[in-house]
């Protein structure tokens, strides 16, 4: 067996359902889950029509470069979203079988295993707290993760300025999600100056997830994306791809279908790791994809439903919890100190009292530097509908006022 499976850490919700395993909740309180972020919304009808469609497509084998449709819809939309100029359909974009599996794939293509001349492994850079998939994927290449502990007194921005020269110099790939999981914090225009000016100076790719990027407040205020952000500070994609997908967007999670976009010489080259990897996306997804990138209608009516649930829950948890409006996503990133319990006590008990999950940050982020910095945070998923967020928002409330009194 590969050794290097060994390094792997449990994933979050395998912690949270050992942590709930043998607790009973009451029976009479129907289960409400805020813990995964698995949209919840339905399925747009103009996308399952363009599957039932699509259904002949399931005799032929997909290509894994995809449908020339598809990149060239997807290049339109990235066109036309970030305000860019013409995006090669041929060489700049790339469908992928939903961002997770590119996410962990692109490592494998980016990563020189190599052993260095002082047997010092490659490094991988994430954020901290961080999507799980990015650590696993440094550790399969052969790489160290090396955390970036993010302040919550900078809106949870990542402390570059800490990260030893050394570890820039053996840096291969840098991920950073934006707007962040499970903070919701997008990057600025000046994050993405430093982050550029780190890359030129010591070489690594940049790999800026962006799969929530369409779930945000303000219909004139957008999250900036990292291929924006290049063009604004007038250089090109070098050394930099983006990676989205349509299940947040367009409440697809069960289609896997994404993309990846930018340097087309990574592009080439990931073209080529994937081609063995054997990850094409299915020819009916694929002509689902067109139809969902081709839309925007669908796109603001699911938004409309989060802003009307942020806009509701958030003053409700705020009044015992330490929350507030994220900048994107659909995540509140609570902290639970006022009521004088860990994260994992609050959300064992939160779950035995009320029968409501969440998931604890400690969970989503790794002891570096001498601090966890998700430890005393919970994320709440709010994916389900407007009501249940309500009842479960109530029920947080009642628990929080019962620990303080």
């Amino acid at each position: 067996m590969n050794p290097l499976l060994d390094s792997l850490q449990p994933y979050p919700f395998e912690k949270l359902r050992a942590l709930l395993k043998d607790a009973t909740p009451p029976a009479d309180l129907p289960h409400i889950s805020f813990g995964i972020g698995e949209p919840k919304h339905p399925t747009p009808a103009l996308i399952r029509d363009a599957v039932v469609a699509s259904l002949n497509g399931l005799s032929a084998y997909p290509a894994t470069i995809g449908s020339e449709a598809l990149r060239q819809a997807i290049a339109q939309w990235v066109t036309k979203r970030y305000g860019l100029p013409a995006v090669d359909p041929a060489t700049q974009v790339l469908p992928v079988s939903g961002s997770r599996e590119a996410l962990f794939a692109l490592a494998q293509t980016v990563i020189d295993g190599t052993p260095r001349s002082d047997g010092k492994s490659a490094i991988v850079l994430c954020p901290n707290p961080f999507y799980q998939i990015y650590e696993g994927a440094a550790l399969l290449a052969g790489a160290q993760p090396h955390f970036a502990n993010s302040d919550p007194a900078r809106n949870f921005a990542c402390d570059y300025s800490a990260v030893p020269e050394d570890i820039w110099a053996r840096t291969q790939l840098l991920y950073v999600c934006s707007p962040g999981n499970p903070t919701g914090a997008v990057l600025t225009l000046d994050d993405w100056r430093e982050l550029f000016a780190l890359s030129d100076r010591y070489g690594f790719v940049i790999a800026s997830d962006e799969c929530y990027s369409e779930i945000y407040f303000d219909e004139a205020n957008p999250p900036l994306g990292g291929l924006e952000a290049a063009h604004k500070l007038g250089r090109g994609f070098e050394r930099l791809v983006m990676l989205s997908s349509l299940s947040k967007r367009s409440n697809v999670p069960g289609m896997r279908s994404g993309f990846v976009a930018g340097d087309a010489a990574i592009l080439k080259r990931f073209l080529l790791y994937r081609t063995y990897h054997g990850a094409a996306l299915s020819t009916v997804y694929q002509a689902a994809s067109i139809a969902a990138w081709n839309d925007e209608a669908h796109v603001r009516e699911n938004r409309a439903k989060y802003v009307q649930k942020f806009a509701t829950v958030t003053p409700m948890l705020a009044d015992v919890l330490d929350v507030r409006l994220p900048d994107a996503a659909f995540y509140l990133w609570a902290n639970v100190e006022r009521t004088g319990l860990t994260d994992t006590e609050f959300a064992r008990r939160l779950y035995a009292d009320y029968n409501v999950t969440v998931l604890p940050g400690s969970y989503l982020a790794r002891t570096a530097h001498d601090m966890n910095p998700g430890r005393n945070f919970v994320r709440v998923a709010l994916v389900a509908d407007v009501n249940e967020c309500i009842e479960g928002a109530k029920r947080i409330v009642d628990f929080c006022r019962g620990v303080e009194s």
